[in-house]
C-alpha cells in the first residue's frame, strides 16, 4: 500500500498492516500472502517473528529502494498479529497463528511499559518515546480496544494484554476531558496525563482513529459505552456544523476553521451509528462520496472510508471478545503456490 502522494513514494508499516485486514475482510488469501511476503522480506529483516517491522519504507534520493526509518510502530505491530491469528483462525493455517503470537509478544516486551499510577501501557514504538525518567509520550489511536481484546482472546495464557486493556480504557478516555482526542499526549509517573506541547495538544489525522475505533466497538464490549459519552462533544460539533473538524485544540475544545476530508467524514459515520444518530451518520457518508467525486482521496482518507464503509455494508464486525466476524459472501481466492 503506497502513499502516491508522498515525495518518496512511501509505504509505511501501519499501511501494510490495514492491507493485511481488507485482505482477511475479503476473504482473499492470495493478496494476503503477497502483502505479508512483501512486509516480512522489505520491512521486517526476512522474518517478523525476530524483527519488529520497520515504520518507514521508500525512495532514498539516490534512487535506491529501501527502510528508511527502522523504527517500529506499535499500531501497525498490532494489526499485523491480529490479522495474522484472526487469518490462522479463519483459513485453519497455523502457520499464520504462530508468527501472530510470536510478533504479539514481541509488542508486549518491546513497545509496552510500565507506568506508576497507570500500569501496564503501549507506547508508539520501541524507541523514542520515553523523554524523561517519570515521563512518557502515548498515541490513543494507537490503542483499538478491539484489537487488543481480540489478541487477548486469542492469546489467554498472557496476562499482559488484559493489563494492557485496562490501562488503554484510561489512555482512551482520560487524555480526552473536553470530549476530543488528542493525537499525542504525555503521561507521568502517578501524575495521570497532560497535553502534548510538541504537537500542541492537537486533535487531527491521528486522533480521527479514535472515533472511528470506538464506532466500530460491539456494543457488548465493556469500553463502549464510556467510550460513546465520552465523544459526545465530537458528535454534538457534527450534528451543529454538517462535518467533523479538522484539527481541535483539546485543551479548550475549540475547532480550526476548516472541516476535515472524505475521510473525517467517513470514519465519523460508525460514532454517529453507534450512538443512534443514523441521519447524521447518512450525511457524512453522502459528504465523503461527494468529497471523493471532486479530489481523489489519498491513501489515508482512502483507509478511515474502508474500515467504515466495509463496517456500514456489513463486511465485518468485531465480536464483543474482540475476535473478527468477517461477513464472506464469496470462496476464498486461495494462495498461489
Amino acid at each position: 500500500m503506497i502513499d502516491v502522494g508522498s515525495a518518496d513514494s512511501r509505504t509505511v508499516s501501519e499501511g501494510q498492516s490495514y492491507a493485511l485486514f481488507f485482505a482477511l475482510v475479503a476473504n482473499d488469501r492470495a493478496a494476503f500472502d503477497t502483502i505479508l511476503q512483501w512486509t516480512e522480506h522489505n520491512l521486517a529483516q526476512g522474518d517478523l517473528t525476530a524483527h519488529l517491522p520497520a515504520w518507514l519504507w521508500g525512495r532514498r534520493d539516490d534512487g535506491q529502494w529501501t527502510v528508511l526509518d527502522a523504527n517500529a510502530s506499535s499500531d501497525a505491530d498490532l494489526w499485523i498479529a491480529y490479522a495474522l491469528l484472526e487469518a490462522g483462525h479463519a483459513w485453519q493455517e497455523r502457520s499464520y497463528t504462530a508468527r501472530g503470537a510470536v510478533l504479539a509478544k514481541r509488542v508486549l516486551d518491546e513497545e509496552a511499559a510500565y507506568v506508576p499510577g497507570l500500569g501496564l501501557t503501549l507506547l508508539p514504538g520501541p524507541v523514542g518515546f520515553h523523554p524523561a525518567a517519570d515521563v512518557w509520550r502515548v498515541n490513543p489511536s494507537y490503542s483499538p480496544p478491539q484489537v487488543l481484546r481480540g489478541i487477548a482472546t486469542r492469546l489467554p495464557d498472557d496476562a499482559r494484554w488484559a493489563r494492557l486493556l485496562a490501562s488503554t480504557g484510561r489512555v482512551l478516555t482520560d487524555t480526552a476531558p473536553l470530549g476530543f482526542a488528542p493525537d499525542w499526549a504525555l503521561v507521568r509517573a502517578n501524575q495521570g496525563f497532560a497535553p502534548d506541547a510538541q504537537t500542541h495538544a492537537e486533535s487531527a489525522y491521528n486522533a480521527i482513529r479514535v472515533y472511528l475505533w470506538a464506532g466500530l466497538l460491539d456494543p457488548r464490549d465493556p469500553l463502549a459505552p464510556a467510550l460513546l459519552a465520552r465523544f459526545a462533544p465530537f458528535a454534538d460539533f457534527i450534528a451543529a456544523h454538517g462535518a467533523p473538524p479538522e484539527k481541535v485544540d483539546t485543551t479548550n475544545g475549540r475547532a480550526g476553521e476548516n472541516m476535515g476530508n472524505a475521510g473525517f467524514s467517513a470514519a465519523a459515520a460508525p460514532l454517529l451509528d453507534a450512538r443512534g444518530q443514523h441521519a447524521l451518520a447518512d450525511a457524512q457518508i453522502e459528504r465523503a462520496a461527494r468529497l471523493d467525486r471532486d479530489t481523489p482521496a489519498g491513501y489515508y482518507s482512502s483507509v478511515l472510508s474502508l474500515f467504515a464503509l466495509g463496517w456500514r455494508d456489513g463486511r465485518y464486525r468485531f465480536a464483543a471478545d474482540g475476535t473478527l466476524e468477517p461477513h464472506w459472501s464469496s470462496p476464498c481466492r486461495a494462495a498461489s503456490r
